[in-house]
């Protein structure tokens, strides 16, 4: 199997705020049917935005920074036999929360 990070950027949720409980149930749904499923690995919304970059060194230098066009708004993390069954698990996902999603394939485990 392989693992997919499915995304969306902060932003991209653009319903009117009295239908969040509708979404939000929609959303847990899915992660239950995911559970289910026994593909769900992890998945959460991003707090904040603020973040921090951590260099090679150790330096420490706080952002987000203005060139940013984009970021994290929250992500999913399964674990399916194929990319289609990504794309359509990312289907899922997008149309309970009601924005587009990314999919990425994750590299596999070095060590496993």
């Amino acid at each position: 199997m392989t693992r997919y990070l499915i995304s969306f950027d902060d932003g991209a949720m653009t319903f009117p705020e009295e239908e969040l409980p509708e979404v939000a149930e929609a959303s847990h749904e899915v992660v239950r049917k995911a559970q289910d499923a026994a593909v769900w690995v992890f998945g959460g919304g991003v707090e904040r935005q603020q973040a921090s970059v951590v260099a090679t060194d150790g330096t420490v230098t706080n952002g987000p920074y203005p060139e940013t066009k984009a970021v994290l708004g929250g992500f999913s993390i399964i674990d399916v036999p194929s990319r289609e069954d990504a794309l359509g698990w990312a289907a899922k996902i997008a149309a309970a929360c009601r924005c587009a999603q990314e999919v990425r394939e994750i590299m596999p485990d070095p060590t496993v």
